[in-house]
């Protein structure tokens, strides 16, 4: 069968460095870091005291106060985000059939902080089960895109997609497969997570997987530097509205970019380590360019998953060199995480939205933080350090891989 042509048509964003898309584009290129001391709770006795946390967000300014009650963070996030997306793409149930819109949404982790909540405070009580009625519905991690559906009249496909830091480019991936194959005309994608809580930052810690740098959290993601340490948690969600081309023709919607294709790869490794060669990163980047029948020579960038962390930045950067050859010397790479920090479920969905304002605007963001070159990472490689580069870009990849081995890779093109 004839494959049916997706584009995005909507994007939203709420993230450490922007709380919508115009704030988060220029937080990018001009290499603002969202890291800070942690305000959430008091962190004092954490090996790490910083995160990257949402900046002047209050959710009530979006959110009727009642009705957010009865969410956990991610859950907002996610309803912000997409209502920024629905409305930039002009959207609607009532214009469309809504039994052919869906709802696709990812998160690694879903609702920690009511999970951690709820069970603190049993445990300080008497040992009677006093919980929240809300206390299921708020954690459960397919929530985000059932109210994202309710709240729109959204009919179509809903379910949410679970693979750690990898989740919201499933999600996306999901998106295109369902939409190319004609079962949905649109479906609103991405990813949301609240993970900055006394679980998660205690849990990664225990884990060594966070940045302790707490006398310097601004430079402490810093991807591909010889003295990178960990990776900063952050917070947020990304949205993108996915819509069949001619759909999106038809009722005259603004169309960012088309997405080609998307590959998926396991590192069947290690429960938390990438393969040290980049074998996962290297096959999904491969998955990736055939599923959208291209040559690795018509990459102009990669949005890197690029996490600081000692393993993954080697294992990543060699498996370009490995699918690219020597093309991988013409591309701009690079990691926004250096900025955002690491969105765990939400990253794919932020960093996708990254490629298309590249496109967009002819710009890759920098990856920050770049100090001394690591000496086992091939610094001939563009990694577009420290300040934003001029590139027209015409067909981009964006990188995730999570916990458990999962790898996705997404990729857009310019519409000529």
């Amino acid at each position: 069968m004839q494959l049916k042509r997706v584009v995005v048509t909507g994007l939203g964003a709420l993230t450490p460095i922007g709380n919508n898309i115009q704030e988060y584009w220029d937080g990018l290129v001009n290499g603002v870091s969202g890291a800070a001391p942690i305000t959430y709770f008091d962190a004092t006795k954490f090996k790490t005291r910083f995160a990257c946390e949402l900046k002047n967000f209050n959710v009530t300014d979006f959110i009727d106060r009642k009705e957010a009650r009865k969410m956990d963070r991610f859950t907002q996030y996610a309803m912000v985000a997409s209502d920024e997306a629905i409305a930039d793409s002009g959207l609607n149930a009532n214009d469309s059939d809504p039994d052919r819109i869906g709802v696709i949404w990812g998160a690694g982790i879903g609702g920690l902080e009511t999970f951690q909540n709820e069970v603190l405070n049993f445990a300080a009580g008497d040992g009677s089960p006093r919980f929240n009625p809300f206390f299921i519905p708020k954690m459960i991690a397919d929530i985000a895109p059932g109210q994202i559906s309710i709240k729109h009249n959204f009919r179509g496909p809903n379910f949410a997609t679970v693979s750690a830091c990898a989740s919201s480019s499933n999600s996306i991936i999901d998106s295109l497969n369902y939409i190319r194959l004609g079962m949905a005309d649109a479906i609103v994608t991405g990813g949301s997570e609240a993970a900055v809580t006394i679980a998660g930052m205690g849990g990664f810690n225990a884990m060594h997987a966070l940045s302790t740098r707490n006398d310097d959290p601004k430079t402490a993601s810093r991807p591909f530097d010889k003295d990178r340490e960990g990776f900063v948690l952050g917070e947020g969600a990304g949205a993108l509205v996915l819509e069949e081309y001619d759909h999106a023709v038809a009722r005259g919607a603004k169309i960012y970019a088309e997405v080609i294709g998307g590959g998926l790869s396991s590192d069947a490794y290690h429960i938390t380590a990438p393969h040290p060669e980049g074998l996962g990163a290297k096959n999904v980047m491969i998955n990736c360019l055939k599923n959208a029948g291209i040559e690795a020579s018509d990459v102009d960038a990669i949005n890197m998953h690029g996490t600081s962390t000692p393993l993954g930045d080697i294992a990543e950067s060699k498996a370009i060199k490995e699918v690219f050859g020597e093309h991988a010397y013409k591309i701009n790479l690079n990691s926004t995480k250096s900025m955002t920090g690491h969105l765990l479920g939400a990253a794919g969905a932020i960093e996708a939205i990254s490629s298309i304002l590249s496109m967009e605007h002819g710009m890759i963001p920098p990856t920050i933080n770049h100090f001394t070159d690591d000496e086992g990472i091939d610094n001939k490689l563009n990694f577009t350090f420290n300040k934003a580069q001029k590139r027209d870009v015409k067909i981009a990849l964006s990188n995730t891989f999570g916990f458990g081995g999962h790898n996705a890779c997404v990729a857009f093109k310019k519409l000529d």
